[in-house]
């Protein structure tokens, strides 16, 4: 009895295995995913420290188009594609409608339309650190941007870029790739920027200069400085490399006008300074956070630093040292957290006031007093009624005096005439000088003398025959 209870266990477990194993061949099998890759490394690393065989690598047949780029030593000649039929692509020969080939100081992005499938080679004095990269999917990641914003705020912002969803980590990508942020106008009709243009916000840059941490580390650091006025916006994220260009739209966000305002309230002259007020709008801003940084440009030109750092809820007050007149002019950077804790730092637009001279006023007369201090009653001073004021002979008429003959106005026309003729009579005397007169030549007077002459004698000849005559 034991032994066939046993003997039917064991038929059970084989029936059960079957069954298994059929159920298992009825279910349809998950095909392996293919590798995404269009290309492969060929060789071990000692045949790819062999000189004759650097950079080789396989194009799978599935690939119509493909994508690359090579990095190589800065100022070095572009690179050269050996195919595996054994022809070259070079960058000076290449045609559109084979590839298309950008290249720049350190690297060749090259686009090729139904590449030869097989063993490539890549020839030039290509970095060993980064051979290959194979452009399929390149994207920007950033954190999502506050839904509030401020304008004039200053924001840094950190971003990784990856390429077919791995991380890329090869420095000198960053050289091949532009990143920037722009902001484009939802268009909303209820927003001040409807209609507005677009405005780019935001450079990315890994160069360890400005914001940026580190150079060459991977991370990008954008910079924001919002110029843009205030409305509803829409963040798009733009990625251009050599041969793709792509863009990322993030959510819809506003921004809203520079949240700090200044106000001042100008001595009067008795007072030796200006009060200034630094307020801010307590529906966005902490006020017990609030930090100035400023500084005070003065008529003559001075310039003045100030800080207030006291926390306080109220508004910040500065005294300005009034000692000149003219136009103020004050800058100030403004630090704190928004009402949600977010931290910000904001560039207030610059603040301009002036001071004007006051005019000189006309000094009080005291009144006359008599001998017991009472005033004197003047003409000025009396009430005057209105018969009194049309009565003409209330206030006797001054006599009318001769109107002065012309004689003054003669008398120094002629004593200018005077003083000319001497002060050139004195001239004439100092410098000594003659008025040249006419001279006449030597030999005109001798002929003048000889022809005088010859007509006397030529007289008495005639007298002297006439007398003869008789």
């Amino acid at each position: 009895m034991h032994k066939l209870r046993l003997w039917l266990l064991c038929i059970c477990a084989v029936c059960s295995s079957a069954m298994a194993q059929q159920s298992d061949r009825s279910r349809p099998v998950s095909p392996v995913a293919p590798d995404k890759t269009p290309l492969t490394m060929l060789g071990d690393d000692y045949q790819n420290s062999v000189p004759l065989l650097q950079n080789r690598f396989r194009i799978d047949y599935k690939v119509d188009e493909i994508s690359m780029i090579f990095f190589r030593q800065y100022g070095s000649a572009p690179v050269v594609l050996v195919k595996p039929d054994g022809s070259k692509l070079f960058q000076s020969r290449v045609t559109d409608d084979v590839a298309e080939w950008v290249y720049g100081p350190n690297y060749d992005a090259i686009k090729i339309k139904n590449p030869m499938p097989g063993p490539w080679q890549a020839m030039g004095q290509i970095l060993p650190s980064s051979r290959l990269m194979v452009m399929s999917d390149v994207k920007l990641h950033v954190p999502p941007l506050p839904d509030v914003m401020f304008s004039g705020e200053i924001m840094k912002q950190t971003g990784k870029l990856t390429n077919g969803g791995k991380p890329i980590l090869d420095k000198e990508f960053g050289d091949a790739v532009n990143l920037k942020i722009r902001f484009v106008s939802t268009n909303n009709p209820n927003y001040d920027n409807f209609g507005a243009d677009d405005v780019e916000i935001a450079t990315f840059k890994d160069d360890g200069k400005g914001m940026d941490e580190y150079p060459l580390d991977g991370v990008f650091t954008g910079q924001y400085d919002l110029t843009a006025g205030d409305g509803e916006w829409l963040p798009v994220f733009v990625v251009d490399t050599p041969l793709v260009k792509r863009e990322q739209i993030g959510k819809p966000l506003i921004v809203h006008n520079n949240p700090v305002h200044l106000s001042v309230d100008v001595s009067d002259g008795e007072r030796a300074y200006h009060e200034l007020t630094i307020d801010a709008d307590r529906e966005y801003i902490d006020m017990s956070s609030l930090l100035i940084d400023g500084k005070i440009k003065f008529p003559n030109g001075d310039m003045q630093n100030f800080s207030i750092t006291n926390p306080s809820p109220n508004a910040r007050i500065y005294h300005i040292t009034h000692y000149e007149y003219g136009l103020f002019r004050v800058k100030i950077t403004a630090y704190g957290n928004t009402k949600s804790g977010r931290n910000f730092i904001l560039d207030v637009p610059e603040f301009t006031f002036l001071v004007e001279q006051p005019q000189l006023k006309q000094a009080d007369v005291p009144p006359l007093m008599d001998e017991n201090g009472q005033p004197i009653a003047t003409a000025d001073s009396m009430p005057v009624s209105e018969e009194t004021q049309n009565d003409e002979n209330m206030y006797p008429a001054m006599p009318e005096q001769p109107e002065q003959e012309g004689v003054s106005i003669g008398l120094i026309i002629g004593v200018n005439l005077v003083l000319l003729i001497v002060g050139v009579g004195a001239l004439l005397f100092i410098f000594k000088i003659k008025v040249p007169l006419p001279k006449v030549s030597l030999p005109k007077l001798k002929k003048k003398e000889k022809v005088e002459k010859a007509e006397g004698d030529d007289k008495t000849d005639k007298k002297e025959k006439k007398a003869t005559k008789k």
